[in-house]
């Protein structure tokens, strides 16, 4: 007799093991079948199709196999079966995902088996004048167990595509592809099988209005009768996915642009170059950016100069841990320098980027340096540590409102940081300096703007001063000059973005502000063309293409994801901030600009002082600096630059006052 404990524990247990055994073989929870479950299955069809195929002879009056062989035949045939599997592996696929490579192993599994069979008859009729099989009824014996065979993967897959995956994701989004080429349909095929699934594809668009007769994947071809918006408020579609890379830019933005203003999302991604690689093809899809549409023609750069100038020599880049700066190591490695020096005084963004370049590069030394570009001492043993070659200088402090208020650190970054990196690039006999700048220095309205225009006008003049004097070897100072970048630290699309994400609003500073934008990875690829022309003492300019209005920026983005302007997310207005202009300009009001070369890249020729001068007036900048006097550095800076207007409340009664003098 159990006890009542006993008998309670039993309960438990049994209880217990019930829900692990349900839990094992609870559809959703299950794994996949084991390979001898899945043979033992094909195995079994192969049988009933044998079967089908001697019941169907024995109503003909015909034995399909011999009467004095059947026994030993039908085994023979189903260890054939079971040998050919096994050579092709026919069992080795998970069959819920069974693809057309499955469907092939078991078509040559079965035309093996066949061919077998034949010869097998052939040498029983040169030694016993009888056959095991008949020729004809082995062949649609192959025919019905390759069918049977095939059928029933295809029923497993749709079942378990429709029943399992579909009910347990969320609502597909129905989708038009633009395009009907390779790559179109290599982009279908890959949307597919992708699981979950993302889209449900509901036809191809021809650019050329041909083939609407046509189905591609047993999908339709559409022509654009009036407009792509009418087309998919027609056809019932969210999505466009537009995978036709014969398209221009110009085509490509009108249908963005028609798109996010009916409000249709937009997919791209890049050219396809493995076909067969569906996981990777899907895994590129992506949401149109607002870096596609300010998308523009590739950037051919003169790469054999280029690498003459890097390959195998030491290359430091200061503020390495910025977005310029860090975008600007990854170009140059790809030009086998025989080190790189990356230096930045923010610990993480440093380590950060080592760990990216480690993953990624193994044949060139990368060194990582902590160190304030203020610091000339520290800089100093680096650079007689390291010997760098070519010096790219894009550590600075950029925030126009945050200079505002802190001009004395300004100045000592922007200024002493760049007199420093310039100073021991000379000492140290180092090729060429390139010194990053921004268009903020042209009519300088900030702190921040003149601070800039300050450091290029101290590495013109230093270059200039060795040049006249014909010394024996010298650095050649470059001074590269552009606009906002997107995406980069401070850039107003990862602050629209976040905004957008929390929901809104957007804040914007004047309905009317504009900008030049352009890319990263474009801005540093002009800085490392410009670096390799230039002879020094120059300043280049790049052409940043049209200026685009910040508001309708904040509209598209907001557009593109997914929502109203005004509506779901609003605009705020909130007021420029102390320094900042409605537009920036390239080019100082009595600069000239000259052409080179390259047609991104010009050349600004502006007046600069001796180098004594501007040196003697940076000296006394840099000592009120240190004292924290902001209205004397202000002073100071007007004195240097007569140009600089400041927008900021505490500081313009200072213009007024310089103006009178």
């Amino acid at each position: 007799m159990l006890n009542k404990t006993t008998k309670n524990t039993f309960g438990s247990n049994f209880f217990n093991s019930l829900v692990k055994i349900n839990l094992r073989f609870n559809v959703k929870n299950l794994s996949y079948l084991p390979r001898w479950i899945i043979l033992v299955l094909d195995i079994s069809i192969v049988l009933i199709s044998s079967v089908i195929t001697i019941l169907l002879f024995k109503g003909l009056k015909l034995n399909y196999i011999a009467y004095k062989y059947f026994s030993h035949g039908l085994l023979f045939y189903t260890l054939i079966n079971l040998f050919f599997f096994w050579i092709f592996k026919t069992y080795s696929g998970i069959i819920r995902h069974s693809s057309y490579i499955d469907g092939l192993k078991l078509f040559f599994a079965q035309f093996a088996t066949f061919i077998f069979l034949i010869l097998l008859n052939t040498i029983l009729l040169l030694f016993d004048k009888h056959k095991f099989f008949l020729t004809t009824g082995a062949f649609i014996n192959s025919v019905l167990s390759f069918s049977l065979l095939f059928i029933y993967r295809i029923i497993v897959k749709q079942t378990y595509e429709k029943f399992f995956i579909e009910a347990g994701t969320h609502k597909k989004i129905p989708a038009i592809i633009y395009g009907s080429d390779a790559n179109s349909i290599a982009v279908a095929n890959a949307l597919k099988s992708e699981t979950p699934a993302r889209f449900r594809l509901v036809g191809f668009i021809d650019k050329n209005n041909q083939n609407s007769t046509k189905r591609i994947l047993d999908l339709p071809i559409f022509q654009i009768k009036k407009t792509i918006s009418v087309l998919m408020r027609h056809e019932k579609v969210e999505a466009l996915i537009i995978a036709d890379n014969s398209l221009s830019k110009e085509e490509r933005l009108i249908l963005v642009e028609e798109c996010i203003e009916f409000g249709f999302k937009v997919f791209t991604l890049p050219l396809v170059s493995d076909w067969d690689d569906k996981k990777e093809i899907s895994k590129k899809i992506k949401n149109f950016e607002i870096h596609d549409l300010l998308e523009r023609k590739p950037i051919v750069l003169n790469t054999e100069t280029i690498s003459s100038n890097i390959k195998g020599k030491s290359i430091l880049i200061s503020g390495a841990g910025g977005s310029i700066g860090s975008e600007m190591v990854r170009q140059v490695i790809l030009f086998q320098p025989k080190k790189i020096i990356i230096l930045d005084q923010a610990e993480t963004p440093l380590h950060s980027l080592s760990l990216e370049i480690l993953e990624k590069n193994h044949s060139v030394e990368v060194l990582n340096v902590i160190a304030d570009v203020r610091d000339y001492k520290v800089l100093d043993k680096i650079f007689e540590k390291y010997s760098p070659n070519v010096v790219y200088h894009a550590a600075a402090y950029k925030h126009v409102p945050m200079m505002e208020e802190n001009p004395s650190q300004a100045i000592l970054t922007n200024v002493l940081g760049t007199k420093n990196i310039a100073d021991l690039s000379n000492k140290h006999n180092v090729d060429r300096f390139v010194m990053v700048s921004t268009d903020k220095a042209v009519n300088p309205s900030s702190i921040m703007g003149a601070s800039k225009r300050i450091a290029e006008m101290y590495v013109q003049s230093k270059h200039f001063k060795h040049e006249k004097n014909n010394s024996e070897r010298f650095t050649k100072f470059i001074t590269t000059r552009f606009g906002n970048v997107l995406g980069s630290n401070g850039s107003v699309v990862p602050l629209f973005t976040k905004q957008i994400q929390e929901g809104g609003p957007i804040t914007i500073t004047h309905p009317d502000i504009i900008r030049y934008f352009m890319t990263i990875p474009e801005a540093c690829q002009l800085v490392l063309e410009a670096g390799t022309m230039g002879n020094g003492g120059e300043i280049f300019i790049f052409d940043m293409g049209k200026p685009l209005k910040i508001i309708d920026l904040a509209r598209k983005m907001i557009r593109l994801a997914g929502f109203v302007p005004d509506k779901d997310i609003q605009i705020k207005i909130v007021g420029l901030r102390p320094g900042e202009k409605l537009f920036e300009e390239l080019l100082n009001d009595s600069a000239k600009n000259l052409a080179t070369h390259h047609e991104k890249i010009m050349i600004a020729k502006e007046v600069c002082n001796e180098f004594k001068i501007v040196n003697e007036q940076i000296e006394d900048l840099i000592q009120c600096a240190s004292e924290l006097n902001p209205t004397e550095l202000v002073t100071k800076m007007k004195k240097i630059v007569p140009e600089y207007k400041s927008l900021n409340s505490v500081f313009e009664v200072l213009d007024e006052e310089y103006s009178k003098k």
